[in-house]
């Protein structure tokens, strides 16, 4: 759930970090969800996928989130740590790459535009009720890893069985264990 950047340029070529992923994470792994074909909301496309943001010139905002517990899972994002880029609400779901929590959450900006499509008329400057973090593209898989894969996975009895975007499948922002965070990257860099 997160929107697309104005400035967003289409088709910037796949990077692969060729550093390990524990030189440059933090401690903590993540997974967070947007929607990578175009919606309109309120006449705004809030599209945004793991393109938008490798295109992206700087750090992206990660607005929009409206559910308290991924509210509170970003509020315990540290700057440093990693998250997987997922693609949800499309033809074929899938962790499609890494991204870098580049600055701690702070107030979402979109609460409080009126002409937003995730504008809430409860939530202040003085008293804000949603926050963002900053995220910065690190990496694209050659493979994404499908919704499919991981379900199958957990089916087996797998690293991923108890991944909670299975277990919690609604949550738009969840943690991702260390097991399941290796078994996934190595899953998208085949």
């Amino acid at each position: 759930m997160k929107d697309a950047p104005e400035s967003a340029k289409a088709g910037r070529a796949s990077k692969h970090v060729p550093t390990t992923l524990l030189d440059i994470a933090d401690t903590g792994f993540w997974l967070m969800k947007a929607e990578p074909e175009s919606r309109i909301v309120n006449d705004k496309d809030v599209k945004f996928s793991i393109d938008d943001l490798a295109a992206a010139e700087s750090p992206e905002p990660w607005d929009g989130v409206r559910n308290a517990e991924a509210r509170n899972n970003m509020q315990a994002m540290k700057a440093g740590e990693l998250a997987f880029f997922y693609h949800s609400s499309c033809a074929v779901p899938a962790v499609m790459g890494i991204m870098k929590i580049a600055e701690e959450a702070t107030p979402d900006e979109s609460a409080f535009d009126e002409g937003h499509p995730y504008f809430d008329d409860k939530s202040s400057r003085d008293k804000p009720k949603w926050f963002c973090v900053h995220v910065k593209f690190v990496e694209k898989f050659p493979v994404p890893v499908t919704l499919a894969m991981i379900k199958a996975n957990a089916a087996e009895g797998g690293q991923l069985k108890d991944m909670h975007l299975i277990k919690k499948s609604r949550l738009s922002v969840v943690r991702v264990a260390k097991a399941e965070w290796d078994h996934i990257v190595e899953l998208g860099r085949d």
